[in-house]
């Protein structure tokens, strides 16, 4: 495989090299429109299954590119080795990337050598704070869209991923904050907000995932409110080098009510 720079990119030649192992786990992310799993995404993991922080407090300025690039090539390899039937959905830090399309050579790359179809590929955008190139996020998003694969902000209505950032990014996915999901069901103020969300996702047009939901009664609430792409403790905990499917006796309760 050719990893060399593309032209104009020269910035991984002098990347430091990554020094420490992971692996990763996997969530389910249900649609219940559909009644199947929508996609995956993957979390990352020490080799043992060790919890994330044991592995992303090993990340520095210097390997940040090399530890970005290693997690989308892990993250491919291990679903395809599992047969993942949908999407898969992974994280990455914009201020990994360099030169968009120079920079996603690898993982287009490890996803033709297992034959993992680009299309069925999201990257979930984090650390939105930290980026303060003007424009850079824009030019990944459009990169990537070219090459068929979609785009997510994660948290969204969290920090700096709010409105600027959908108007300046305009992404296939928003991830509702699991701030605003908590307690839902007993909150006036977080129903109002997802209820204008979900027009206003409507109108863009984009699509909604809730994440981080935990109760029945939360999950209730979402679905009156017409949000059918859910993620979350209640369904499935993330699965260590494993594709877990939602609890079947939640998907039960929720369908009979």
């Amino acid at each position: 495989m050719n990893s060399g720079p593309a032209p104009g990119c020269n910035r991984c030649r002098d990347i430091a090299a990554l020094d420490f192992s992971f692996s990763m786990a996997f969530q389910p992310i249900y649609d219940f429109a559909a009644a199947d799993v929508w996609g995956w995404e993957a979390l990352v993991r020490g080799v043992n299954g060790e919890g994330a922080f044991s592995v992303l407090s090993k990340v520095t300025d210097e390997n940040r590119y090399a530890f970005d690039q290693q997690c989308r090539i892990r993250a491919i390899e291990l679903a395809h080795s599992l047969g993942m039937p949908g999407r898969l959905s992974i994280n990455f830090l914009p201020n990994a990337v360099y030169e968009p399309k120079a920079c996603i050579r690898a993982t287009v790359e490890a996803a033709a050598r297992v034959g993992f179809p680009l299309e069925r590929l999201q990257f979930e955008i984090t650390e939105v704070e930290e980026v303060r190139a003007d424009g850079h996020l824009r030019r990944i998003v459009d990169e990537y869209r070219a090459m068929g694969m979609g785009t997510a902000v994660d948290d969204f209505g969290a920090g700096y991923a709010g409105l600027n950032l959908l108007i300046r990014l305009q992404p296939d996915v928003l991830k509702l904050d699991m701030d605003l999901i908590r307690n839902i069901d007993k909150d006036r103020v977080r129903r109002i907000i997802v209820a204008h969300m979900v027009s206003l996702a409507r109108e863009l047009p984009c699509t909604l995932i809730a994440e981080g939901v935990e109760t029945l009664e939360e999950a209730r609430c979402l679905l009156d409110l017409g949000i059918t792409l859910h993620q979350g403790y209640l369904y499935a905990r993330p699965a260590f080098e494993a594709i877990p499917r939602p609890d079947p006796a939640v998907l039960a309760e929720l369908a009979g009510g």
